[in-house]
């Protein structure tokens, strides 16, 4: 529980932090579904956010199977988290392995090998701006004080997004909105390059970048439009795969991964 209780502060510390300072909100986003996964008790966490038009889109998760099962919900036009997402209300569904209201879903989500899910709406003011979400191994209930946990990190994400500024403004909140999202793209093109260059999956390809990123003491967004736009010189390259390297070694000698508490 201590070591529960330490997470949990340390986390809310890192969101109140970019409230202050200059911050990559992709990186940040996808560092608070790692660790809704430790607080929790999720085998994965996914974050999707709207676009001006109200279309969701994957922003952030824990792994490749939470982004195929979120974009299935997205490309389906069913799930829990499209639920939240319409309802503004949170979705708290134990067993997937019973009755439920997603025929095309459920089927899928216990193929990826969950059988519990739970979203949390994004709101500003009376806005959903998008969902939290989390993909459990086993069927088994949510206790009320992580539901609450699980929403607070939905609204603290939300003012992560937003950087906390004035949500008033209609034209700023789309305009921070599609940046976010503008971010998600570059990084996901990015993880394709790295991935074919290291030839390694997309999660350690986005883990080398991660890693790159800090190394140099950069925006994750920055190096991946780098990437992208293919303007990083021979030697940076030549980093980029060396720190993916030492990230698998340090994992190999069991020292904790950048995000460990």
């Amino acid at each position: 529980m201590a070591n529960r209780e330490t997470l949990l502060a340390s986390t809310f510390l890192t969101l109140a932090d970019t409230l202050v300072d200059d911050f990559d909100v992709v990186e940040v986003l996808g560092t608070l579904c790692g660790r809704c996964v430790g607080l929790l008790g999720a085998s994965a966490s996914g974050i999707l956010l709207a676009d001006a038009r109200g279309a969701l889109h994957v922003m952030a998760t824990s792994g490749e199977q939470a982004s195929l099962l979120e974009l299935f919900q997205i490309q389906n036009e069913e799930g829990p988290c499209l639920d939240s997402f319409r309802s503004g209300q949170a979705v708290v569904h134990d067993d997937l392995d019973g009755t439920s209201p997603w025929p095309r879903f459920a089927p899928a989500a216990r193929r990826a090998g969950f059988h519990g899910v739970h979203a949390f709406p994004m709101v500003v003011r009376s806005n959903v701006v998008g969902t939290l979400n989390l993909f459990m191994d086993e069927p088994r209930p949510l206790l009320a004080p992580d539901v609450d946990v699980a929403q607070a990190l939905a609204h603290a994400a939300t003012l992560t997004v937003l950087q906390n500024r004035a949500t008033e403004d209609s034209h700023r909140l789309t305009t921070q909105l599609q940046e976010a999202l503008d971010s998600r793209i570059t990084i996901e093109q990015a993880k394709g390059v790295v991935s074919e260059l290291g030839q390694v999956g997309t999660d350690e390809a986005f883990t080398w970048l991660r890693s790159f990123a800090r190394s140099k003491n950069r925006k994750l967004t920055d190096v991946a439009t780098a990437v992208v736009d293919r303007t990083l010189d021979d030697r940076e390259r030549s980093e980029l795969l060396r720190a993916g390297s030492t990230e698998e070694l340090l994992r190999a000698d069991g020292a904790p991964g950048p995000d460990a508490p």
